[in-house]
């Protein structure tokens, strides 16, 4: 595997030790699984084989039924098996988020095109859960308190790799803008901040204007091309 892939897979297998959480709240931590470093060695040898540029797109952190079965981000079995052709044995099974992803990806021309360009991270790159649901880093004081310095450990571990640094596409609300906003000014790591809506907004509440919302997307992934 060249410098992206190999780097990505040593980081994603080796986030341990994890800060301890607060009562209740669970680490989301699928990449533990023999099968999930199967599939994610088998998707960063597929797209991540070089050391070009990428410009990086972050989430707020894992969800369940997405990277948090898969190991790759936003994105679930289906579209493994349908949009990256990769064999795995998990539950066939999709999500709104992945769907979402995976039609601006179609539409800026395919996984290989995208992946050249592009890495999707989350500013916390493991979820959480709470009482069998999913939780945000930012939805409880506490435990975003608890993650800060994983956070930051964790994002210039990313940025180790030849990232664009010239602008950053941030997925989700105004609470993962706000909260990256508030580290970059720390930390001075991306000229530019660039928000995107969270396409579980988008799929959920706005679907007939799916298609403005991807075009928003494409202009930011554009911007360079």
């Amino acid at each position: 595997m060249g410098n992206w892939a190999s780097a990505l897979y040593q980081f994603y297998t080796h986030l341990d030790p994890l800060p301890e959480l607060p009562a209740g709240i669970e680490w989301l931590f699928p990449q533990q699984q023999p099968e999930v470093r199967k599939v994610l060695k088998a998707f960063l040898g597929k797209y991540f084989n070089d050391d070009e540029p990428r410009r990086l797109l972050l989430g707020i952190n894992p969800g369940r039924f997405g990277a948090g079965v898969t190991g790759v981000n936003f994105t679930a079995p289906r579209q493994l098996t349908g949009e990256l052709q990769l064999p795995h044995s998990f539950r066939m099974q999709s999500e709104l988020s992945a769907e979402f992803i995976y039609e601006v990806i179609g539409a800026y021309g395919g996984p290989e095109r995208f992946y050249r360009h592009h890495f999707i991270g989350s500013v916390c790159p493991l979820g959480f859960v709470k009482a069998g649901k999913n939780i945000n880093y930012y939805d409880d004081k506490a435990l975003q308190a608890a993650v800060e310095p994983f956070i930051i450990r964790s994002i210039e571990a990313l940025l180790r790799q030849p990232a664009d640094r010239s602008i950053c596409g941030v997925i989700g609300g105004d609470r993962n803008l706000k909260y990256l906003s508030a580290l970059n000014t720390r930390f001075g790591w991306f000229t530019h901040l660039a928000p995107l809506p969270h396409p579980r907004f988008v799929m959920q509440y706005r679907r007939r204007e799916k298609e403005q919302f991807i075009q928003q997307y494409l202009q930011l992934l554009q911007k360079r091309d």
